[in-house]
């Protein structure tokens, strides 16, 4: 291989190491991520997904505690309609990785890489993981859904 190969090469086997550091093996999880934070999805807004096409950071000012974890709204509108239907809004897997979780393992996300799918948003931690997820998008949700009781449980 020449250098002007091995280069990229090598860069997406460095990605590669560094993205699955990132998915954590499965472990005690609480219900609902928050990346180690202080609210569910970093702050953003459930319901803005689904009513305003993407992802909003919500306000500290307007919140509602559910599943143990804090979520914020951007309005109380948003917070009100989520307090109706929480598993309407809530991301699936707790808000943890859909692609890490169809592997078995919980990972965190980033807000900003979401996709709606039969009326349930799932979150990933990056741009290439989802992509990785969406290639086999059917077999990775039945596995994901398959995973997260078990840990869940564990």
């Amino acid at each position: 291989m020449s250098k002007a190969t091995i280069r990229p090469v090598l860069a997406g086997l460095i990605f590669g190491i560094w993205a699955l550091g990132a998915v954590a093996p499965a472990a005690a999880v609480e219900p609902v991520n928050t990346n180690r934070g202080l609210s569910a999805i970093d702050g953003y807004d459930p319901v803005a997904y689904f009513t305003k096409g993407g992802p909003l950071r919500g306000s500290n000012k307007i919140t509602a505690e559910w599943n143990g974890a804090t979520w914020r709204f951007v309005n109380a509108e948003h917070r009100d309609k989520f307090v109706a239907d929480p598993a309407r809004y809530a991301p699936k897997y707790g808000g943890y990785c859909a692609w890490a979780m169809s592997q078995g393992q919980a990972s965190a996300i980033d807000p900003k890489v979401w996709r709606i799918i039969e009326g349930r948003l799932y979150l990933n931690y990056s741009v290439s993981i989802m992509k990785r997820w969406e290639g086999d998008l059917d077999r990775n949700i039945t596995a994901g859904d398959r995973n997260w009781p078990e840990i869940l449980k564990q």
